[in-house]
């Protein structure tokens, strides 16, 4: 019995220094998009923002800001800390903005969030 114990901590172990390093192993991809409002995103169909006073009501209010990019993915800015923090306070100083970001992409059921290493204002083209 103690034996079988053993067994499943030691795999259960190897499983979680796998998934750590996996996470280790992720590149680092850029994004340009937009920052604006996560309900109004997907409620309104948005290709860019209303306005930056718009996007910091909402964020003002509790919605999460998440960046759009040019081919209509939403990504959502998350913490990689433990606990998790939220990234509003990262990002609302771009609200409304297009922006470039650079980070570790995560991927999971169809939904893309980004752990933002560097966010900074994109030129604007005319």
């Amino acid at each position: 019995m103690k034996l079988k114990i053993t067994a499943v901590v030691a795999a259960l172990g190897i499983l979680g220094v796998a998934g750590v390093l996996a996470q280790m192993q992720k590149p680092t991809v850029s994004i340009k998009g937009y920052v604006l409002d996560s309900a109004c995103a997907f409620t309104k169909d948005l290709k860019k923002p209303i306005s930056k006073a718009c996007a910091e009501s909402c964020a003002a209010a509790g919605s999460p800001l998440v960046i759009l990019s040019a081919d209509g993915a939403v990504y959502w800015p998350i913490s990689d800390a433990t606990p998790a923090v939220g990234q509003n306070a990262k990002v609302l100083p771009f609200a409304g903005q297009q922006v470039n970001v650079t980070g570790k992409v995560y991927d999971r059921g169809g939904s893309h969030a980004i752990v933002i290493d560097k966010i900074s204002a994109a030129p604007e083209t005319k």
